[in-house]
């Protein structure tokens, strides 16, 4: 049975290595091509290296612990979007967090935004029965942006959880990996 999170909520991952993230949309109107990505963070709440910021231009990370599926530039295709593989088995030690964002390509350009977004979640999966265990369904607090971070993968003393988090950003796919310490090329 799965979880339905509300913002700021968490919910653990029993006894999984192996799980997907799905992330989901419907686009409004204007075409808009939104894209999932991933940080595997540091407990000082930087990226592990930018090697470790996995989206559609760095699909797997070093340790292949993260992998992202693919680009949907549609969103049209029905349930997931974007899956993002996690095996939590292989995480690296150091990382404390994996941050799950979604960004509007161009939408500070084009002035996309959420608002123009429905229907947009996140999910968790086991990999192997394919049941969906934790989700959460982003709330209208983040319509003004065309950037957000939908929830994270942390680990806690007892295992990992997640935490839906919906806080958005200004300035795109970049602030966010700004935030966390990626060396964005101009």
């Amino acid at each position: 049975m799965s979880v339905n999170l509300s913002k700021g909520a968490d919910a653990p991952i029993r006894d999984l290595t192996r799980i997907l993230v799905g992330l989901g949309w419907k686009a409004a109107g204007e075409d808009a091509d939104l894209d999932a990505s991933a940080l595997l963070v540091s407990g000082a709440g930087r990226v592990l290296t930018d090697k470790h910021f996995v989206f559609y231009h760095n699909l797997t990370s070093p340790d292949g612990s993260v992998e992202h599926t693919g680009d949907d530039r549609t969103g049209s295709s029905g349930g997931d979007c974007e899956v993002i593989r996690v095996d939590l088995a292989e995480v690296p030690g150091r990382c404390a967090r994996i941050v799950f964002a979604v960004s509007i390509y161009e939408g500070e350009v084009r002035g996309q935004t959420f608002g123009q977004v429905r229907d947009a979640y996140i999910r968790v999966v086991d990999e192997t029965t394919s049941a969906e265990l934790i989700r959460y369904d982003l709330t209208e607090e983040a319509s003004a942006y065309p950037a957000v971070i939908f929830g994270e993968l942390f680990l806690h003393r007892t295992g990992w959880r997640f935490r839906a988090i919906g806080e958005g950003h200004s300035g795109g796919l970049r602030a966010i990996a700004t935030v966390f310490g990626v060396d964005v090329a101009s």
